[in-house]
């Protein structure tokens, strides 16, 4: 039921896409202006090397191979990129001083843009909340100011705890796919195996992070309280298998839409599905919420999703001004 849930709420709220869709646009281009300035000198210097050619000659060939699904040419082509990204590695070691700097700087700027982007998630849930609760069409830049304090201090906790997790999972798993590369693994084993791994710690980090969001916006948490209770899974309201296979099928849908955008649009597509994406997502860490909680909340203009028992408004609540589903 949450996962119905999550796409109705998705399709009332469709037309938040479009404006993270152009908030991520802006800050995306802007990045990317950074990463050109940072990057391009350094490439540069070692464009014009033997390894980088050879690696880039079997990437080719790869692509190529996979494009026209000629597993046998495959199989050559990444034995060839084994080689080459093996002496590229050789090479830049001789080069740490440059190699540390770049990626150094690329580490911030990417740091940057993933807390701007951030606080796009942070109104876009927002506004999620106003049209769940209130059925108010709350506007993207308004709500923006609004909730920036906020947002800024949810982005500066999370961002730096999201992306040292990000950078352990994919050096970890990179090391131990390079691994079996070295040792001749079959290449679909290692593309499985990547794939497998990478999708189900993706799928743990927004398990145990799937609250923090609404336990913030709605339930008007400390960013201490919002964590303490997102990552608390001990309490019977919330069950962490049910978000997990929840998390599991949202991630493989979302993963095939995006495959499916680029294969069936040449890309064009992707300006849809990607924010999309981040909003359909958003969507089900407030249905799920609010049905832990047993808080009530409108899936669209028509339609009010109900607990099973309604808590009283006690006069105590009332007077205080609180919500009888609190």
């Amino acid at each position: 039921m949450k996962f119905k849930h999550s796409f109705n709420v998705f399709v009332d709220n469709f037309t938040i896409t479009y404006k993270v869709l152009l908030y991520r646009l802006v800050i995306l281009l802007l990045s990317l202006c950074l990463y050109t300035a940072v990057i391009f000198p350094f490439m540069n210097r070692i464009s014009d090397t033997t390894q980088v050619v050879a690696l880039s000659d079997a990437l080719a060939s790869f692509g190529s191979a996979f494009a026209n699904l000629d597993f046998t040419a495959m199989q050559g082509a990444w034995a060839a990129i084994r080689e080459a990204f093996t002496q590229l590695i050789e090479m830049l070691g001789a080069m740490v001083g440059s190699v540390v700097l770049t990626v150094f700087i690329v580490l911030v700027v990417y740091l940057v843009q993933k807390f701007l982007l951030g606080l796009g998630n942070y109104t876009a849930g927002a506004m999620i909340n106003d049209k769940m609760a209130m059925r108010a069409n709350s506007p993207f830049i308004g709500t923006l100011i609004k909730n920036l304090g906020k947002a800024c201090l949810y982005n500066a906790i999370y961002v730096p705890l999201s992306t040292l997790y990000d950078i352990i999972i994919f050096v970890a798993t990179g090391a131990v796919i390079y691994g079996l590369m070295l040792a001749d693994a079959p290449l679909l084993l290692l593309i499985f195996l990547f794939s497998t791994v990478i999708v189900f710690l993706f799928v743990i980090k927004m398990t145990f992070t799937s609250d923090w969001l609404p336990a913030l916006i709605y339930g008007k948490m400390t960013n201490r309280g919002a964590i303490a209770y997102s990552f608390n899974y001990t309490t019977r309201e919330k069950n962490f298998l049910s978000v997990l296979s929840n998390y599991v099928v949202l991630v493989l849908v979302i993963f095939a839409m995006n495959v499916a955008a680029v294969l069936l649009t040449l890309g064009a597509g992707l300006f849809i599905t990607l924010p999309a994406s981040y909003v359909i997502l958003i969507c089900f860490e407030f249905v799920n919420y609010c049905d832990n909680n047993e808080i009530k909340y409108f899936m669209d203009k028509n339609t009010v999703v109900k607990p099973d028992r309604e808590p009283v408004m006690t006069r105590e609540k009332f007077f205080r001004g609180e919500d009888g589903d609190k």
